[in-house]
């Protein structure tokens, strides 16, 4: 019996539902298109399909009927509705979509299930017909439709935000506006009343317009309103409520600025002096949300003699103590963001937080992990010898490693958040480094546990700073940037100042790390989480790979595992967003891009019938020969030229692919970078760039930026002589090769005949003691001689033997023994004496 595959179920399931849908059996088909759809997303048989069942419903009996049905108690009809509107591609008819909101609407709330809520919120989502409808009703009274559509669910309530951001369905702005504020006054007062509601819903609609239009909004939040929204930072509190709180108060806090950071001040404050347990957890969550948001507003206030005076009495060992214990935790996690309420925690709350991590909760000892983690990354305590020794302190910062190492086993990927967190901090010390890279169990678990959590951020990030922390290496300093780097180290103090980095911290230690992650298998889950959307995750990404791919004798292993492809994903990702984090993605995937290309063959990586197609590398690496050649006087640092360096060679590489669009396409990209480039005082980033131009002297836009007889083409033509005759011997060989090539070419020939000292150059190739110089340059000679007759051809004889040609070749003709170079120069002197 031969199964049907996947694929093959979608299609029959599609054809199927056609037919069920031509015998009026809308919702059977509308099954089968789904279940289609969840086996064969892309298939484009299934998209007909749907397209069909689409025109079908386009008139609108099928949806009003579900909704009738539903408004007879008929609850499978509503879900049938509810999910048509959730379904991607399904939009209901502007006429229908009206007339089943009206349909809804004309029962009272109570009467009808929660399924209201789904269907009215969808028919708001896709239709404008709705929103315009919805708009006429809050401009005959904001307050009734409010409380009609409150109490129809948390989408229908939050929906209404919808309607007063959408300007297209308002007479005037005058008339949105006005809706829009006595909603937002609506929901704040109905927080006021509820406390919080069921489903957190009064926070959702206030969250979500001040997210839009706090500048228009915020003179409507007094201190009540504010205090409200405060109380619902409480961690306490289910998460998704607090998050819509902490939305809210960011969003004011960062409009109002000083009035708001006042008011927030004032209210925390009124809070701690209190001094009841319920207001003291308040004030601390509070204070502990706004840390991200304005730290240093937060700091000034936890920093104050209030504050302080506040904390005390709760690190004892009583019962209120005990009870505000996971607050006081939550709080000085947050407040460990700051470094002056860093240094406060480690002076005054070191002590409390080591008892807590031997005798507290598992919660509690672990947050308190994490705290001390952070305070000790950063501490004196936790310095090193010059030698990599560990002084004093450092053996708590190894128990609290074992700990983070221990937790992760346990939890074995659930409940992990703090363990990653503290080790996030505690990997940034040289010997934790060395710890845990040479751990392969805990570095198998740690990615198993990112690859099992790819989709959530907070653990992503910190796994993904863990693995960056092992990774990194040391920036390269020139020798004068070391002095001046001393030179600030003395002058602030630092008692690293004659000591210097870790020699833990040295390329081969590091390096040693990197091997030890890559043979741990990080690569694939580095391709698994770059499909997160996360720009921060992105940017950890492409640090990570720069240092993984600094070895060359792991840049095979990562082509094999997708690398290539995961950062050319990045590179053009980041390229749609703008910023400078984005830019330094994009520098770091292409880098590190580059730096594979220059060691896999390149038809492996992109083979001629497949996807990623060979083109779509050159922009990235294009991106990196764009980086300015010059020493910044401002910043007193050189500008890295090893990534220009680097996309040169890999450039070059590619250009060597038998695609010819390749190398098309880096002349299209890249070549006004590259004529720069050949006038580079850095020795390196010009014998790169000649051997670029020499490998692009095989596909025709390479040859015409040469051989198209114009002034520019000479131009070019005379920097390539002139660089047979620079000292790197290597530079001299591809200028030779490039030439080699083009002098096939009459107006390149006749370009080297208008330069005074065009042929000279040639002929003291011929003379050179190495032997592929020579080679280059007796084929150059031999082109010359040799060139078709005419005017071109008898200049060129004639230039030769000027220039002592004769001579020249037959004295190299006695010299060398390579056969293939007495070939070419027999070739060559035939015409000079025949």
């Amino acid at each position: 019996m031969v199964h049907a595959t996947g694929e093959e179920r979608a299609v029959h399931l599609s054809r199927e539902a056609v037919e069920l849908r031509d015998a009026g059996h809308h919702e059977a088909a509308v099954r089968n298109l789904r279940e289609a759809l969840s086996l064969a997303p892309d298939n484009s048989s299934v998209k007909d399909a749907l397209l069909k069942i689409q025109q079908e419903e386009g008139n609108g009996h099928h949806l009003i009927d579900l909704c009738r049905r539903y408004t007879q108690k008929d609850e499978k009809a509503g879900k049938d509705a509810a999910r048509y509107l959730q379904t991607d591609g399904l939009v209901p008819p502007e006429s229908v979509a009206l007339d089943c909101a009206k349909l809804l609407l004309s029962f009272q709330a109570r009467s009808l299930s929660s399924v209201q809520d789904d269907i009215i919120s969808g028919l708001v989502r896709q239709n404008a017909s709705v929103r315009q409808y919805f708009s006429s009703k809050l401009q005959v009274s904001v307050t009734t439709f409010f409380d009609d559509m409150y109490d129809r669910g948390d989408g229908a309530a939050v929906c209404l935000d919808t309607v007063v951001l959408d300007h297209a369905v308002w007479p005037s702005e005058d008339a949105r506006l006005h809706c829009e504020r006595e909603l937002f006054q609506l929901f704040i007062a109905k927080l006021m009343e509820s406390g919080h509601d069921l489903d957190g819903r009064s926070l959702k609609g206030i969250a979500r317009l001040l997210a839009v239009d706090a500048d228009l909004l915020r003179d409507l939040v007094d201190d009540e309103s504010l205090d409200v929204i405060v109380t619902s930072l409480d961690h306490r509190l289910p998460l998704e409520w607090r998050s819509q709180a902490t939305l809210a108060t960011a969003k004011y806090l960062e409009s109002s600025q000083d009035i708001g950071e006042k008011q927030f001040t004032k209210i925390v404050s009124a809070k701690l002096n209190k001094s009841r347990t319920d207001d003291l957890t308040v004030a601390f969550s509070a204070t502990a949300a706004v840390f991200p948001v304005v730290p240093d507003v937060a700091a000034s206030l936890f920093l104050s003699d209030a504050f302080m005076a506040a904390l005390k009495p709760l690190t004892g060992r009583d019962a209120k103590s005990r009870r505000m214990e996971t607050s006081v935790l939550e709080l000085l996690n947050a407040a460990c963001i700051n470094n002056l309420s860093r240094d406060a925690i480690s002076k005054n709350l070191s002590d409390w937080l080591s008892h807590i991590l031997t005798n507290g909760s598992d919660q509690s000892s672990e947050l308190a992990a994490v705290i001390l983690a952070k305070i000790r990354a950063t501490g004196k305590d936790t310095t090193t010898s010059s030698n990599g020794k560990a002084q004093e302190g450092d053996s708590h910062v190894t128990e609290l490693v074992d700990r983070f190492k221990e937790l992760i086993s346990k939890h074995k990927g659930e409940n992990i958040t703090n363990a990653i967190e503290g080790l996030a901090y505690s990997s940034v010390k040289p010997e934790v480094k060395g710890q845990l890279a040479g751990d392969s169990t805990f570095l198998r678990g740690l990615i198993k546990i990112l690859h099992e959590k790819s989709n959530d951020t907070s653990i992503l990030y910190g796994g993904l700073m863990i693995i960056l922390n092992l990774t990194q290496f040391l920036p390269t300093l020139s020798e004068e940037q070391k002095k001046i780097s001393q030179l600030k180290a003395y002058a602030e103090a630092s008692p690293n100042a004659k000591k210097g980095p870790s020699v833990l911290e040295n390329d081969k230690h590091v390096m040693a790390r990197c091997t030890a992650v890559v043979d741990a298998g990080v690569v694939p889950v580095l391709v698994a989480c770059g499909r997160n959307n996360a720009l921060s995750v992105h940017d950890l990404i492409g640090q990570i790979m720069v240092s993984l791919s600094r070895n060359p004798k792991s840049r095979g292993a990562l082509a094999q595992q997708g690398a290539a492809k995961l950062l050319l994903s990045l590179a053009a990702t980041s390229q749609n967003v703008s910023g400078s984090n984005s830019d330094k993605t994009i520098r770091n995937t292409s880098h590190a891009l580059a730096r594979i290309l220059i060691s896999v063959n390149p038809s492996h990586v992109f083979p001629l019938s497949g996807v990623p197609h060979v083109t779509s590398a050159i922009r990235p690496l294009v991106a990196l020969i764009q980086t300015p050649e010059f020493t910044s006087v401002s910043t007193d640092q050189t500008v890295d030229m090893l990534p220009v360096f680097e996309s040169l060679l890999a450039l070059t590489n590619l250009a060597t692919h038998p695609d010819a669009a390749a190398a098309e396409a880096i002349v299209r990209h890249a070549w006004d970078q590259l004529e720069d480039l050949l006038l580079s005082k850095n020795p390196l980033i010009q014998r790169a760039a000649c051997e670029l131009v020499c490998n692009l002297m095989t596909c025709e836009s390479g040859v015409i930026k040469m051989a198209d007889g114009t002034k520019r083409a000479a131009q070019r033509l005379h920097i390539l002589l002139a660089l047979t005759d620079t000292d790197d011997l290597t530079t001299r060989r591809a200028a030779g090769g490039a030439l080699a090539m083009l002098t096939e070419f009459d107006p390149v020939i006749a370009g080297i005949l208008d330069r005074p000292r065009g042929v000279k150059l040639l002929l003291n190739l011929c003379q050179e003691e190495d032997d592929g110089l020579v080679h280059r340059g007796v084929t150059c000679v031999r082109n010359l001689t040799c060139a078709a007759s005419g005017d071109i051809g008898r200049r060129a004889l004639e230039a030769v033997k000027q220039e002592g040609g004769v001579e020249i070749l037959s004295s190299m003709l006695k010299k060398t023994r390579n056969q293939l170079v007495l070939q070419i120069g027999v070739e060559a002197l035939k015409p000079l004496v025949g």
